[in-house]
């Protein structure tokens, strides 16, 4: 599992572009949720196996979730999530790489943006999401709420479960972060 960890970190660092040498953060904890509102039955999941590292130097940011470890009240709920809506077989993540705009490298809590590439159900789409980050003591928070389209990443919902499904879904994030030592 540790190896696992580090490869993952490893191969985040060399696709974003992170130099050898700066500031740089990594996950220490982190969730991601999705709500859904339906006329039937509210969605809502989590989960907490993010992988994340941030560059301070340049704020350059990237995170990878492993869609299977999203967490649901129900397990009909997440087998059909897996199965037939995100296809977590066939697309086992979703992937961001980007920046964050409005990022100062100083202590205390600032509104920032992340503007970048987001990867989900094998479809990437330019994002721009707003957020605060917050640096404390070799310490940093990111948190961001917003709003995704599941058409707009070919999720397909069957016309007889429209009521079922939201077709927009309000995702929160917050990652933890602790200052990368090797």
């Amino acid at each position: 599992m540790r190896f696992k960890f580090f490869f993952t970190l490893l191969v985040l660092a060399s696709v974003s572009g992170v130099e050898a040498l700066g500031q740089k953060y990594i996950t220490e904890s982190g969730t991601v949720s999705f709500f859904s509102y339906a006329l039937i039955e509210n969605i809502d999941a989590t989960n907490s196996r993010i992988t994340s590292i941030f560059d301070a130097d340049n704020g350059n940011l990237v995170y990878s979730i492993p869609i299977k470890h999203f967490e649901f009240d129900k397990s009909l709920m997440k087998e059909h999530f897996n199965e037939n809506y995100l296809e977590s077989e066939k697309f086992p993540k979703s992937i961001f790489k980007g920046k964050l705009e409005g990022f100062q490298k100083k202590d205390g809590s600032q509104e920032v943006r992340a503007i970048g590439e987001l990867l989900i159900h094998g479809v990437t789409k330019h994002v721009e999401i707003p957020g605060t980050i917050e640096m404390q003591e070799g310490k940093v928070i990111i948190n961001a709420k917003f709003i995704i389209a599941v058409a707009d990443y070919e999720v397909e919902i069957p016309s007889l479960l429209f009521q079922n499904i939201a077709e927009k879904v309000e995702v929160t994030l917050n990652i933890n972060y602790k200052l990368y030592e090797k």
